[in-house]
């Protein structure tokens, strides 16, 4: 991919599962920095915390791990950090490594709490992911891993088109709000804001019906 973004246009890769939820949620978050911890999200973090550590490097069985991997893609303009890597020990098609003799493919893997959702904002994170992987490795990679705390199972997800094409509309929307400084008004169309840690700062109920001031007056006055 041809770079398009700078260094201090980067966004974080994380905020790609909060737009593909709600684009008022990660307005929220990463425009007008608002966070709110619930139980879910400390749940969240929870895991995460268990998973992140830069120094770990296992070898086991032709497979080597590395953990809290950093990435970056200058094509989509986003920087983050991948839970988990696998590299896989590979006749070809595969990447160098320093230290490490042959090739190696690598396979992203993303640790979540709860189970699977029935939408795809887990797959557009980590397709992002790879898509990031590939831009800094020149390696095209086809698939990856979602671990879910609850089933305690990884869910294969494969990088198609479909979902690529996600991931780079999503980026384009992204950064045009962010250089906008937008933040869109609430709804609780299709989505479940009883789980949203905002849903207190977020006020959706507030941002649906919107009565003019006249309105109100004239609606006062009617009742005396």
């Amino acid at each position: 991919m041809i770079p398009k973004y700078k260094d201090d246009e980067l966004l974080a890769i994380s905020g790609i599962q909060h737009f593909a939820f709600c684009q008022r949620q990660w307005a929220l978050i990463h425009i007008e920095k608002q966070w709110f911890e619930n139980l879910l999200t400390v749940e969240g973090k929870h895991l995460h915390e268990r998973v992140d550590n830069p120094d770990f490097f296992e070898a086991r069985g032709g497979i080597l791990t590395a953990r809290s991997v950093p990435l970056s893609s200058y094509a989509l303009g986003f920087y983050g950090i991948a839970d988990l890597i696998e590299f896989h020990a590979v006749e070809e098609k595969g990447i160098t490594l320093n230290g490490r003799v042959g090739k190696w493919f690598p396979v992203p893997i993303e640790y979540k709490r709860g189970k699977p959702k029935k939408n795809i904002i887990d797959e557009v994170q980590l397709c992002t992911q790879a898509m990031c992987l590939e831009e800094m490795q020149g390696i095209k990679i086809d698939y990856g891993y979602i671990y879910y705390g609850e089933t305690r199972h990884r869910n294969k997800v494969v990088f198609d088109l479909e979902l690529r094409k996600y991931v780079e509309s999503f980026s384009e929307q992204m950064h045009e709000m962010y250089d906008k400084q937008i933040t869109p008004k609430a709804s609780t169309s299709d989505r479940d804001c009883k789980s949203c840690s905002l849903v207190n700062i977020c006020l959706p109920k507030l941002g649906i019906k919107v009565t003019s001031v006249s309105n109100y007056i004239n609606k006062f006055i009617g009742k005396v």
